[in-house]
């Protein structure tokens, strides 16, 4: 949503976004219409990703039960059992297009992250297995917050992301946005977060932006369900 077709200013100054003296707030602007292209943008989905132009979610999609952040890491669940393993990483990166260093270092460093915070009981696993019943407890800071911390999908955060940064385009990030938007969402010496963040979003530019450079607002809220990533799988077989 462009920032030119935001309302006017609010006669009830409590429903102000912006603050005189905090340039910070003018820079990167909230959309006040959201509720007016979405029902209930403040009430976090547990089970569907959606936005003013899905409402429903992924048309068509079964979410099987799973919450929004669940679904995103099912993908790389690769033989169904619950639990992702290295090697499920490594072939889910090579599905959707990554090269194959980038698949091999990527596996051995999301499992070696993610592991331990998701595991059922204290021993770590030998194997870095990722279990995807507990992938929540797995969310990293400096993040956009589109993931509550239970991994419900929060339309009003995802919203922000292109309200506060899409300048160029509403509904899109270039990569200099997107830089933005990684440095904007910093939390202080939140370096893991940090590493985390830059990761995954540099990651999803690589693979997912479109012939102009940009990545575009519904490939991103395909990636926060994972349906995105079928899309790239299915693009890749047919090729």
């Amino acid at each position: 949503m462009s920032s030119s077709s935001f309302s006017s200013t609010p006669e009830d100054q409590s429903l102000e976004t912006e603050a005189p003296h905090a340039p910070v707030t003018r820079e990167r602007r909230l959309n006040p219409d959201l509720q007016k292209q979405l029902p209930k943008p403040y009430l976090a989905r547990a089970l569907e990703a959606v936005d003013p132009s899905h409402p429903q979610g992924t048309k068509g999609r079964d979410p099987r039960g799973l919450s929004v952040l669940q679904q995103h890491a099912a993908f790389f669940d690769r033989n169904g059992d619950g639990i992702i393993y290295p090697w499920e990483t490594f072939q889910g990166l090579r599905a959707i297009g990554c090269a194959l260093p980038v698949s091999f270092f990527g596996a051995i460093l999301i499992n070696l992250v993610l592991t331990y915070p998701t595991q059922p009981g204290w021993l770590p696993s030998p194997l870095l297995s990722i279990h995807i019943k507990n992938i929540h407890k797995g969310k990293h800071g400096s993040d956009s917050e589109a993931y509550d911390t239970e991994g419900r999908f929060d339309p009003s955060k995802f919203d922000a992301i292109f309200s506060k940064y899409g300048r160029t385009h509403p509904n899109a990030l270039t990569k200099e946005e997107l830089i933005s938007m990684l440095n904007g969402n910093r939390n202080m010496y939140d370096f893991l977060g940090w590493v985390a963040a830059a990761g995954e979003w540099l990651l999803l530019y690589s693979v997912a932006k479109n012939k102009d450079g940009l990545l575009q607002r519904e490939t991103v809220r395909g990636a926060f369900d994972g349906s995105l990533f079928e899309r790239l799988q299915d693009n890749k077989k047919s090729s």
